[in-house]
C-alpha cells in the first residue's frame, strides 16, 4: 500500500469497516487494559469497527488486524514478539502532547476534525519533527542508559527517563518474571 499512489482502503474482503483514527485509538486502549477480559475485548472492538456484527468472526478480527497494521500483519507480529520493544507512547497519558503536535505541525485540530483514515493518522504521528514536545518525550523514554558511557550524563537522562515514564500496569508477578528476565 503507498500512500502516495493508491487508494486508502475501507474494507477487508468485503467487509465494510470503520477507518476513523479514533476508533483504532480506543482499540489500542482497549487491548492495553488489563481488566477487560479477553472475549469482553472482542465483542468491544467488533462493535467499535462494524455496524453489524459479521458472521464470519475470524475474518472480522483478521480485518481489525490487518487494518491497525496498515497492511502489513507479519510486520506487526515482529515487532509483537520481540519483548524488548518499550512502549513510549501512550494515547491516554500523552493525548495533550499529540494534540498540540498536531495542530502545530499540521493546523490539524484532531478534536475538531470529523474523519481521519487511521493509515493517514499513523503516517502523520510517525512524521511529527522533533520540535514538538511529544517526540522529545518518545526520545527520553526510548534512550537506552546502557549506551551512555558517562556517569554524570547518564544519571541526567535516568532522571529525565523517570520523569517522563509512563504508568507501570504489570501485576507484581508480571514485574517478578521480568526482572529474572533481565538476569538472564
Amino acid at each position: 500500500m503507498n500512500l502516495l499512489l493508491d487508494k486508502l482502503p475501507t474494507e477487508y474482503e468485503g467487509l465494510k469497516i470503520e477507518t476513523n483514527f479514533r476508533s483504532f485509538i480506543l482499540f489500542e486502549l482497549l487491548m492495553q487494559d488489563r481488566k477487560v477480559d479477553e472475549k469482553t475485548k472482542v465483542a468491544i472492538a467488533l462493535n467499535l469497527f462494524y455496524k453489524e456484527t459479521p458472521k464470519d468472526l475470524k475474518k472480522a478480527i483478521d480485518g481489525i488486524i490487518w487494518f491497525y497494521a496498515r497492511g502489513d500483519i507479519e510486520k506487526k507480529q515482529q515487532k509483537g514478539n520481540n519483548s524488548k520493544i518499550k512502549k513510549i507512547y501512550s494515547y491516554e497519558e500523552d493525548a495533550n502532547y499529540i494534540y498540540s503536535a498536531f495542530l502545530s505541525q499540521y493546523r490539524l485540530d484532531l478534536n475538531e476534525v470529523e474523519y481521519l483514515h487511521w493509515w493517514k493518522f499513523k503516517s502523520l504521528f510517525e512524521g511529527l519533527n522533533e520540535e514538538n514536545q511529544i517526540c522529545k518525550i518518545m526520545g527520553y523514554r526510548s534512550i537506552d542508559l546502557n549506551k551512555i558511557k558517562d556517569k554524570e550524563e547518564r544519571k541526567k537522562y535516568k532522571k529525565i527517563k523517570q520523569q517522563w515514564a509512563l504508568k507501570d500496569d504489570r501485576t507484581e508477578e508480571e514485574k517478578e518474571q521480568d526482572f529474572a528476565n533481565s538476569l538472564w
